[in-house]
């Protein structure tokens, strides 16, 4: 599925607009995406950005970054994952929570791939030569162990990232997941109980190496910039630092008083970027810049 619609019109001389697409997900499910960019610029650098936990490519500012990127010189490609709650016909609620159970670390990284083969092979958008990756929080996690494996991402900017796929819930809580079976997670936003099957742990059993961040983050050759809050309450500012100690060679960038999503919110009401986000997005075009 293609589609296109105006984003809207800078200084009467910058038309920014927006794409649609649906891919063909892990095992089949369809992934909802947007290509936003500068009319001028259909052959721009491009940039793919993965979302977090509990997350979707249209969640609070996103749209808002999309623009700012295509404003300044960037094609922005951001999607849906295959099971991350959403359909392509409600993608901003969740209402698959069976899909949602099945999810695994392993099926994100393959879809992370299809979208990256998507950019690459030039069958319905200009052919990218090579992609700039930003991923956020869980989304950080994953998009570390693709740049690792992945020599087609050129550079890659972590956003509040996890160091550890284990730190996404409480230690404590796994043993009894394994037994039985399942373990639910409130998300606070929409007051639902979001299901996980222990199939999520034995992802992580089955592919100790593949999916150990940290040994992952060693292996990184690209270009990298680690970008965190200090006041992030949700992913600490140490797992930033835990990063940059297993990848000495990353760029570590703190903004002071930044939360995890650095003010961004959902619904978000208005149409201006929040000044930690602002930031955020300055310091990572600058570095794609470079």
């Amino acid at each position: 599925m293609v589609g296109t619609t105006y984003y809207g019109i800078i200084d009467y001389l910058q038309m920014i607009k927006k794409e649609f697409f649906t891919l063909s997900g892990s095992k089949g499910r369809g992934m909802l995406m947007d290509l936003t960019y500068d009319d001028k610029l259909k052959d721009a650098p491009l940039v793919i950005f993965a979302h977090g936990f509990k997350g979707f490519k249209d969640w609070g500012t996103h749209n808002l970054m999309a623009g700012y990127f295509a404003e300044n010189g960037y094609r922005f490609l951001k999607f849906n994952f295959s099971h991350n709650g959403t359909t392509p016909d409600n993608p901003v609620d969740f209402t698959d929570l069976i899909a949602f159970s099945d999810n695994t670390f392993s099926m994100e990284l393959d879809d992370l791939n299809t979208v990256i083969d998507f950019a690459c092979n030039g069958s319905a958008i200009p052919r990218a030569n090579g992609v700039y990756l930003i991923g956020h929080s869980m989304g950080g996690g994953i998009s570390i162990v693709k740049t690792a494996e992945d020599k087609r991402i050129k550079k890659l900017v972590s956003m509040a990232a996890i160091s550890s796929f284990h730190n996404l819930w409480p230690k404590a809580a796994e043993e009894q997941w394994r037994l039985q079976g399942i373990l639910y997670m409130l998300n606070t936003r929409t007051n639902q109980q979001m299901p996980l099957k222990a199939t999520l742990l034995d992802d992580l059993d089955k592919n100790p190496g593949r999916l150990d961040i940290a040994a992952k983050a060693a292996q990184i050759t690209q270009p990298w910039l680690i970008v965190h809050g200090d006041e992030d309450k949700t992913v600490p500012l140490s797992h930033a630092q835990q990063l940059k100690a297993a990848q000495p060679h990353a760029v570590l960038s703190i903004i002071k008083g930044g939360d995890h999503t650095f003010g961004g919110l959902h619904p978000y009401a208005e149409n201006t970027l929040p000044a930690h986000l602002k930031e955020f997005c300055s310091l990572a075009v600058n570095f794609f810049n470079k």
